[in-house]
């Protein structure tokens, strides 16, 4: 598969952050024919077969952190760690707004903790008995329906150095990063079942969007390729917004 060179993506990863003030973001989950990434909300499935998942896995060890959402660890429980392949540990970046984050989670035994982005209002007992745990809780501005602001957090995690981050999901994270225009390239599996489940992508509301919506509202894609990986199709390009 033709993906960019790990030195020259970082390359690229480090200006991006220095020109925009956030890490370059790379939105990557695998989905069935009819778009779905799981049979329902909170019970994970596997979909990638064994060479997209070596892929996958070349993706974390390329990118300085992977991001996921409290209720894909409550589910599936991952380590968000490289495996298949030889190659660095990505930082674990984990939204949480309410700090629900499980002691037993599997991410507590990487060489790298997490960091838990959430709100000003979650329970500090619970901060204390994460941070005894070697658990690094970041506490963010929130939005009008009291969940992490993105942004702030991209803010956050470019004054850690931090030049791009791979966003793996849920639904409601992958959504959400696309709603406020946060996506820089993706990496897609489609993988050849018919699921009828949850969609990686829930609904696309921004405020541009509803009053009258229009198609360059929408993400498109640019520059994307297809590769085939087994019995998977793999794609990948990069986003753009064209009334931006």
């Amino acid at each position: 598969m033709r993906m960019l060179p790990i030195k020259r993506f970082l390359a690229k990863a480090t200006r991006h952050r220095k020109r925009y003030g956030r890490p370059l973001v790379t939105l990557a989950y695998a989905q069935s024919l009819d778009g779905s990434i799981a049979a329902r909300r909170g019970y994970p499935l596997t979909l990638s077969g064994r060479e997209s998942l070596r892929l996958w896995h070349t993706l974390r060890a390329a990118h300085d952190a992977i991001l996921v959402g409290i209720g894909t660890i409550l589910a599936d429980n991952p380590r968000l760690n490289v495996r298949l392949i030889r190659g660095k540990n990505p930082q674990p970046v984990i939204l949480d707004s309410n700090l629900r984050f499980p002691i037993g989670s599997k991410t507590l035994n990487n060489n790298k903790l997490p960091w838990i982005f959430t709100t000003e209002s979650a329970d500090r007992e619970r901060q204390r008995l994460l941070k005894t745990r070697g658990v690094t809780v970041i506490r963010v501005k929130t939005t009008s329906d009291c969940q992490v602001d993105l942004h702030e957090l991209l803010h956050q995690l470019a004054h850690r150095r931090v030049n791009s981050l791979l966003v793996e999901g849920g639904a409601r994270i992958i959504t959400s990063f696309l709603n406020e225009r946060l996506v820089d390239q993706f990496v897609i599996t489609i993988t050849p079942f018919i699921v009828g489940g949850l969609h990686g992508v829930e609904k696309l509301l921004c405020s541009h969007m509803i009053k009258k919506p229009a198609i360059n509202y929408f993400p498109k894609i640019k520059n994307y390729q297809h590769h085939r990986l087994g019995q998977d199709l793999v794609v990948w390009g990069s986003v753009t917004w064209e009334d931006s």
